[in-house]
């Protein structure tokens, strides 16, 4: 039985096959209306989300399956000192597949090990979020038509954003891949990121504190928003905060056809000027979400023989 807690827990190959799913149901979601019916999936999000927790839930019924789910460490047994361990062993007993939210790095990792059936790691703490790049992926191929050959920028907090990190790994894998890793110098991308990752593979990539540097560059902006929840210091947050906006001047600086994204959600680091311009993707990159997210449930319960 497999789950998905890391991004390289899937092959290049387990990769292009679930975005031909994504594309075979974008192109005729009746088709796929009933593949899950009877299944249950279990999402237990113990940090807040929006998106991630509804585009899960909203792909399961899709699928024609089921959602029973726990919204908040204080209303499940977390809050009476249950253990992740148990937590997952005893959803187990109830549903066929979960997709797990926790702010603690590791946490995903230890309820596979101990659940009976297939983990979605769906963002734990600072580490990892498989599924968020999933729907990057799937977004940068519906935009640009590969993966090869793209020169992509990470902007805003690349220290403590775990879709960033994800995101570097996955399209390290591919040919012709150089990256630009715009951020003040307190949240700059890991060091480990960079050794396992960029060194490891020779793949080129410019580090800078400067967004209008690599901007003509770019094929791809990747925004994210300064994360105040990672913050030990609310002085350091509020200093570093509003470090980069994208605003309609500074895009005049862009390729014509560069595509935006953004994990969501936004606080200002995007005006609202942008969203009028036809290459803003972060409102694509929400529904492409649920559809690798379908994808994903449909192959995982494929898998452990549950349909």
């Amino acid at each position: 039985m497999k789950s998905v807690i890391n991004i390289r827990d899937l092959s290049l190959e387990e990769i292009d096959e679930l975005i031909q799913t994504a594309l075979d149901i974008i192109d005729d979601p009746a088709a796929y209306a009933r593949s899950c019916l009877g299944r249950i999936l279990a999402t237990l999000f113990f940090e807040p989300s929006t998106r991630t927790r509804l585009s899960f839930e909203s792909a399961m019924y899709g699928l024609g399956g089921n959602v029973i789910s726990v919204a908040g460490a204080d209303s499940s047994s977390a809050a009476k000192g249950e253990s992740i361990a148990d937590t997952a062993k005893t959803v187990s007993c109830y549903a066929d597949i979960m997709a797990m939210r926790h702010p603690k790095e590791g946490a995903a990792l230890v309820a596979a090990n101990n659940a009976s059936i297939p983990v979605i790691n769906a963002g734990d703490g600072g580490h990892y979020h498989p599924t968020q790049t999933l729907t990057d992926l799937l977004t940068i191929w519906r935009e640009k038509g590969r993966f090869t050959g793209l020169t992509v920028g990470l902007c805003g907090d690349l220290k403590f954003g775990r879709t960033v990190h994800s995101l570097i790994t996955a399209l390290s894998c591919y040919s012709g891949i150089r990256f630009y890793l715009i951020s003040p110098e307190e949240l700059k991308l890991p060091s480990y990121v960079k050794k396992d990752v960029l060194h490891s593979g020779g793949i080129p990539y410019v580090q800078t504190t400067s967004m209008e540097i690599a901007l003509p560059e770019l094929d791809i902006l990747y925004m994210t928003r300064v994360q105040r929840e990672r913050f030990f210091n609310e002085e350091d947050y509020l200093r570093l905060k509003d470090s980069y906006i994208l605003t309609p001047e500074r895009l005049k600086k862009a390729k014509p056809d560069m595509s935006i994204m953004h994990p969501l959600p936004r606080v200002n680091e995007i005006s609202v000027a942008v969203d009028a311009d036809p290459r803003a993707c972060y409102f694509k990159q929400v529904l492409n979400g649920k559809y690798i997210r379908m994808a994903l449930i449909l192959k995982l319960l494929q898998e452990a023989g549950t349909l």
